[in-house]
């Protein structure tokens, strides 16, 4: 899919169909099958993920989605006008997915942190929302607004106004997108050059000695030595994440506490 932003799309047929509403006027807004139908949008929608899920969002095409769902390439066009709609269409299927428990942790820290928790393992069940950007107009489907209220609940108790509280959550959930796009990087270089951190260090030792000179370089030297000599790897995803997270949730404290 060329293009991997949300809200794309022509606004009142995408939010037609985010919501199935019959009562918009195209065939395509059915959420059941009807005469001559033989799939429905919720079929196509997950069979787009399934395939972005295996093989990222460059696999999801019109003619791939229709031969997974079983039917001709075109007449997947009377389900979805095009590929910045079904783009929608998944990103709000994968947040309707999602846990919502009712928020039990007596302390805002630890509720924010199962926010962060949850939004981070779906970016890991679903890699490809790395790839995408929202638009500051995004389609308001039932998944995104159903999250959204979840989270903001997250809050509640913390003594921001709302203003604040949406810009929270914004910053919060900032953290862990840069953090699973982060995360996806360091796992294609692995898997793109068939070496681990270790494996690539050790071959190219020889040339980084040389290049990287304690006496040019004194402060990136050691400490760079450190990190990996701590961690095992130049950059530990698990380090990354409960270090860049605890600071994150240290920054909101002085908000709240303010």
């Amino acid at each position: 899919m060329a293009d991997m932003t949300t809200g794309t799309g022509e606004p009142s047929r995408t939010l037609a169909l985010l919501w199935r509403n019959r009562d918009a006027g195209a065939p395509i807004e059915q959420r059941r099958r009807g005469p001559g139908r033989r799939a429905s949008v919720d079929e196509v929608v997950d069979a787009a993920i399934a395939l972005a899920d295996a093989d990222d969002l460059a696999a999801v095409t019109i003619r791939s989605v229709a031969g997974r769902v079983g039917v001709s390439t075109m007449s997947v066009y009377t389900y979805v006008p095009g590929k910045a709609e079904l783009l929608d269409l998944m990103v709000d299927a994968v947040y309707l997915s999602m846990p919502r428990p009712a928020w039990r942790a007596r302390t805002w820290r630890k509720r924010l942190e199962r926010v962060a928790e949850t939004n981070r393992a779906l970016f890991e069940a679903h890699p490809w929302l790395t790839e995408v950007a929202v638009l500051s107009r995004p389609p308001l489907g039932p998944g995104l607004m159903a999250k959204y209220e979840h989270e903001l609940a997250a809050f509640d108790g913390t003594g921001l106004d709302d203003v604040a509280t949406d810009a929270a959550l914004a910053y919060l959930l900032g953290f862990v997108q840069g953090h699973a796009r982060a995360a996806r990087d360091a796992a294609r270089a692995r898997s793109d050059t068939a070496m681990s951190d270790a494996d690539w260090w050790a071959a190219n030792q020889p040339v980084l000695e040389r290049a990287l000179d304690p006496a040019a370089y004194p402060r990136a030297v050691r400490v760079g030595a450190a990190a990996g000599e701590a961690h095992g790897t130049p950059w530990s995803p698990e380090h990354a994440w409960r270090f860049g997270l605890a600071r994150t949730l240290d920054g909101l404290a002085a908000l709240v506490q303010r």
